[in-house]
C-alpha cells in the first residue's frame, strides 16, 4: 500500500470516532496495553508531559512544546485531530512523520494489531508512542484524545500533567455533569507527578483536589495568582499580554480564550523547571511569538485573508463559544456585516450554541464531510427557532464561496462550529 492506501485502510478497518463517533469510541486500555507491550514499550525512553481538558489543551500543548523547542529539544507532539493530513497528529520539532513511516509501520504491525480490532485512536497512539522512541525525541508532549481516566494516552509517566478546563463535551462517555466530566479528566493525575489545572468551577475543583491528595502530588490551581495580570487582543496581531514575571509579552494567537491558556502555561513553566528542563526567557517570549511556525498549529481564531478579514476556529463547544461569541460581537462592531460558515456534528450540544450565536449576522449553514456531521437543512431549521437566518450549503467549500462572493472587503466572515468544517475550509483555501 501507499500513504494514501495506508489512510484509507486505516479509516475503514479500524473504527474512527472523527468519522462515526460513539461506535469509534473503545473504552478502557486492554488494546493499548497488548500494543504497548508489543512495541516494547516505546514511552519508556523518553520524557513526557501530558495535557488534559475540555478546551485549550491544543493551543496548550503546542506552545509547551514550541518552548521546549526554542530551548534545543527534540520534542515529540501528538494531538488529535487533525485538519488536512494525518500526519499533522503527530510531529518532532514541528515536522511531520514522513509517509514512508507510517506506511511501514502498518505495514509491520497490521497482522497484530488486526485480531484486536482496535480503535483508530489505539493504533494512531502506539504509532505516534513507536515513531518518538525511534527519532529518540528529549522528551513528548501528549495530548489525550478523550476523556483522560481510560483514555489510551494514560499509559503513560509523565514528568508533568496538564488539565486546561471543564466544560460540558462528550457526556455520552464522560458524564453529565461537570463533577462526572471532571473526574475522568482528573484520571490522569498519577502518584507523585505534578498536576497544573488551569479554570476550575465550584463542582469542578473539590474533584481535583480530592484526587491530588488521593495520589499525594502537588497540585497547582493557575487562577490563584495568576500571572496574566491584563491582556489586548488584536485580529492581525495575536495577543499582547502583561505579566508578573516576563512583563510584557507577545502571543501569536489571538483568541480569547488564548488569555486563559496563557496564565495555565506560564504557572507550568517552574514545575518544568523543576523536572530538569533548562530554558531561558527569550525561549518562552520567541514560543508565544511563534508557536505556529514552530509546531504546525491551525485553526485557533486563525486568520486567512483580509479585504474581506477570514477567520477560522475549531472551537466546537459550549465553552469554547462562550470566547468565539464575544469576539464575534467585537468583529460585527467593526464590520460592515458579519457572516459566518457555520457547521456542528451531531452529538454536541448545538442548541445551547445556536442560542449564544450573533442574531444579526447572515448564516451559511452548511456541513463537514463526516458522517457525524449535521444535515445543513436541519441546521438552517434549528437556527430559525435561535433568530439566526441564512441558506442551506451541502459543503464548507460551496458555503465560503457563497459567503466571499457576498462579501464588501470591509465585512468579516467566521468559518467554524466544527473542527471538521475548519478541517474541509484549510483543505480548500
Amino acid at each position: 500500500m501507499d500513504y494514501k492506501e495506508t489512510i484509507q485502510y486505516l479509516y475503514d478497518c479500524v473504527p474512527m470516532f472523527q468519522n462515526i463517533g460513539a461506535q469509534g469510541y473503545k473504552e478502557g486500555l486492554a488494546n493499548t496495553l497488548a500494543l504497548d507491550e508489543h512495541l516494547g514499550h516505546p514511552h519508556r525512553s523518553y520524557k513526557t508531559i501530558h495535557v488534559a481538558g475540555t478546551n485549550g489543551k491544543g493551543s496548550c500543548s503546542h506552545t509547551i512544546a514550541a518552548i521546549l523547542q526554542c530551548a534545543g529539544y527534540k520534542v515529540g507532539l501528538y494531538t488529535s485531530p487533525h485538519l488536512v493530513d494525518f500526519r499533522e497528529r503527530i510531529r518532532v520539532n514541528g515536522e511531520m512523520v514522513s509517509e514512508d513511516y507510517v506506511v511501514k509501520f502498518v505495514e509491520e504491525q497490521r497482522p497484530f494489531f488486526e485480531p484486536l480490532q482496535p480503535s483508530f485512536f489505539e493504533v494512531t497512539t502506539a504509532l505516534a508512542f513507536k515513531y518518538f522512541h525511534d527519532m529518540e525525541v528529549d522528551v513528548a508532549v501528549v495530548e489525550v484524545g478523550l476523556g483522560g481516566r481510560l483514555d489510551c494516552t494514560n499509559i503513560i509517566s509523565p514528568v508533568l500533567s496538564i488539565i486546561t478546563n471543564i466544560s460540558f463535551d462528550h457526556t455520552q462517555f464522560l458524564g453529565d455533569t461537570l463533577s462526572q466530566i471532571a473526574k475522568e479528566k482528573a484520571g490522569i493525575i498519577k502518584t507523585g507527578i505534578p498536576v497544573v489545572v488551569g479554570e476550575t468551577t465550584d463542582e469542578t475543583r473539590p474533584v481535583f483536589a480530592a484526587k491530588a491528595a488521593e495520589v499525594n502530588t502537588d497540585i497547582v490551581f493557575a487562577e490563584e495568582e495568576p500571572e496574566v495580570l491584563s491582556f489586548k487582543s488584536s485580529v492581525a496581531n495575536g495577543m499582547t499580554y502583561k505579566t508578573k514575571t516576563l512583563g510584557r509579552l507577545t502571543g501569536e494567537l489571538s483568541g480569547l480564550c488564548q488569555e486563559k491558556n496563557t496564565n495555565t502555561i506560564l504557572k507550568v513553566l517552574p514545575l518544568l523547571r523543576k523536572a530538569g528542563f533548562i530554558f531561558t526567557d527569550k525561549n518562552v517570549r520567541d514560543a508565544f511569538a511563534h508557536v505556529c511556525g514552530l509546531t504546525g498549529l491551525m485553526g485557533r481564531w486563525q486568520v486567512v485573508q483580509t479585504a474581506p478579514t477570514v477567520v477560522c476556529d475549531t472551537g466546537h463547544n459550549v465553552g469554547g463559544f462562550q470566547y468565539i461569541v464575544e469576539q464575534l460581537r467585537e468583529q460585527s462592531a467593526k464590520s460592515d456585516k458579519l457572516r459566518i460558515v457555520f457547521g456542528m456534528v451531531n452529538d454536541k450540544d448545538i442548541s445551547t450554541v445556536l442560542s449564544m450565536l450573533p442574531k444579526e449576522a447572515i448564516y451559511y449553514f452548511t456541513k463537514a464531510s463526516v458522517k457525524r456531521a449535521l444535515d445543513e437543512n436541519e441546521l438552517r431549521r434549528m437556527a430559525a427557532a435561535y433568530g439566526l437566518e441564512g441558506q442551506p450549503y451541502p459543503t464548507v467549500d460551496d458555503a465560503y464561496h457563497a459567503a466571499l462572493k457576498d462579501a464588501s472587503p470591509d465585512d468579516f466572515i467566521y468559518v467554524g462550529g466544527s473542527s471538521y468544517v475548519v478541517a474541509d475550509f484549510m483543505a480548500e483555501v
